[in-house]
């Protein structure tokens, strides 16, 4: 009788230590791929990023807050940063750098526009330097820079805020999502 229950308690000694094992085994697989595993188009990850300017003026930055959560390829994102980050591996880190071309392009001068002062709306502050939010017919947001106030008009700059500057971006890959 007593055989029979050693015999019970050492099959589920070994069984314990059959799932702990594999338990520890399927962890360090996994843990290895997360380190060698390198970013490809189409993959999900979790990226931390600092965008800054040339002389280290930060304009975006998610650092310590929630990670962005970017599926490669998709072109949400600016092509030159996702293109950045296939081939990076979890918890790696690298500096590019944007050329205006390549980010949101330079400066165009039609984008400048010239509206008369009542065609704003009321409680608009008419103030150079100023970013309007308007909506177009279509309901599209648009940002408009207040560049010049003139008598009876407004020059309104059209151009993505981040038009004709070049873009620095230092990306951390966090993990795969």
């Amino acid at each position: 009788m007593n055989s029979c229950k050693e015999s019970k308690a050492m099959a589920d000694f070994e069984e314990t230590r059959y799932i702990k094992i594999t338990q520890r085994l399927k962890y360090d697989h996994e843990f290895f791929l997360s380190m060698t595993q390198t970013v490809k188009q189409g993959d999900a990850v979790k990226v931390f990023y600092n965008g800054y300017f040339d002389d280290k003026v930060v304009f975006d930055s998610n650092i310590g807050k929630e990670p962005l959560i970017i599926k490669v390829g998709e072109g949400k994102l600016l092509k030159k940063f996702e293109d950045a980050l296939i081939g990076m591996k979890e918890k790696d880190e690298k500096d590019i750098r944007i050329e205006a071309v390549q980010g949101y392009g330079m400066s165009r001068e039609e984008l400048f526009i010239e509206i008369p002062q009542d065609k704003l709306p009321r409680e608009a502050p008419l103030k150079k330097g100023i970013v309007l939010t308007l909506v177009s017919p279509r309901g599209q947001r648009i940002f408009a820079k207040i560049e010049d106030i003139k008598e009876k008009t407004v020059v309104l700059d059209l151009n993505h805020p981040l038009a004709g500057k070049t873009l620095n971006f230092h990306i951390i890959v966090e993990a795969f999502a």
